[in-house]
């Protein structure tokens, strides 16, 4: 727990996914605690909150997991940089995993700012492989009865010809995967196709063998000595191997250990100058922090569900 002959201290916060809230411990966390580094956090809505207080206080704020464009788009600050994939590198990958000429796929997703930025990156990255958009529907956040949602979906696929696609894009604990597959949509010629995330997300892939989409992580994929050693710790002391988030966290780490060593310093000033086009070395492989908006560039893959008695998810 040192770098550069510095010992690290860890001071963690919750924000309780709330935007108010986030903006508060993230201020205590840099005026109060003086980290020179934050790492978060889990909701965009939250992570679209913080980034102004990282821009007030001249601190970093390395963000991970949230994902929507935004974050190093529109609201952005040269304070901000991101090690998780954003909303667009899924969107582009989902897209180039199901898409294609004679493909048609309609969209449901969270009426927020994760939910319309990802679709809204899935869109364009449809077009281009010759895939067309039959409809899109957004719901509430806490929505846990997709009945009507999933008529209307359905309705719209019902009558396209060729492959015929429900794309998800969803955070939090309801099932949508689940309750639409349990409308029968292969009645209609209709599959679904969701983002692979963590394993209680996965779990309603298990209901949906030889399904694709797009991950940014499941611990099989990568094969290299980084993701090795992660599993295989992994195992030994949670007796299980590591989930998606996890991953995402040992990058972050990964980046504040590679800047940190390399700029000799945690002064913000020094700490850009260093990790802009930074290369660091993650249980994906190998990241780089982009120049013009701080977002890291990583692999992403793509993935068919295989349905193995011995997991809890697919």
């Amino acid at each position: 727990m040192t770098v550069d002959g510095r010992k690290i201290v860890i001071i963690t916060k919750d924000d309780q996914s709330k935007p108010d809230v986030s903006r508060a411990v993230l201020a205590e966390a840099y005026q109060d605690d003086k980290a020179d580094i934050a790492v978060g956090t889990t909701s965009s809505a939250a992570t679209v909150a913080d980034l102004p207080v990282a821009e007030e206080n001249k601190k970093i704020l390395i963000v991970e997991p949230a994902v929507a464009d935004q974050i190093t788009g529109s609201r952005w600050n040269r304070y901000v940089f991101r090690t998780g994939r954003n909303s667009s590198q899924e969107a582009i990958a989902s897209a180039v995993a199901i898409g294609g000429p004679g493909v048609t796929v309609a969209t449901l997703a969270q009426d927020y700012a994760f939910g319309r930025d990802g679709i809204d990156a899935f869109k364009e990255a449809l077009k281009k492989t010759g895939a067309s958009l039959a409809a899109e529907e957004y719901v509430p956040v806490n929505t846990t009865d997709f009945t009507a949602v999933g008529q209307r979906l359905f309705d719209a696929l019902k009558d396209k010809p060729g492959r015929k696609i429900i794309y998800v894009i969803w955070g939090g604990n309801a099932d949508p995967l689940s309750k639409l597959q349990d409308m029968n949509p292969k009645r209609f010629g209709i599959g679904i196709s969701a983002p692979g995330v963590n394993f209680s997300w996965m779990a309603a892939f298990k209901q949906l063998p030889g399904m694709e989409g797009a991950t940014s992580y499941y611990y099989d994929i990568p094969k290299n000595p980084i993701n090795d050693w992660l599993i295989a710790e992994h195992r030994k002391r949670f007796n299980s191997p590591p989930d998606f988030f996890t991953a995402g966290g040992f990058a972050a780490a990964s980046a504040v250990v590679a800047a940190v060593t390399k700029a000799k310093s945690t002064d913000a000033e020094s700490l850009i100058a260093t990790m802009e086009g930074l290369e660091f070395d993650t249980p994906k492989g190998k990241m780089v922090f982009r120049r013009e908006d701080h977002q890291a560039l990583q692999s992403m893959y793509h993935f068919r569900v295989r349905v193995d008695p011995t997991l809890p998810w697919g």
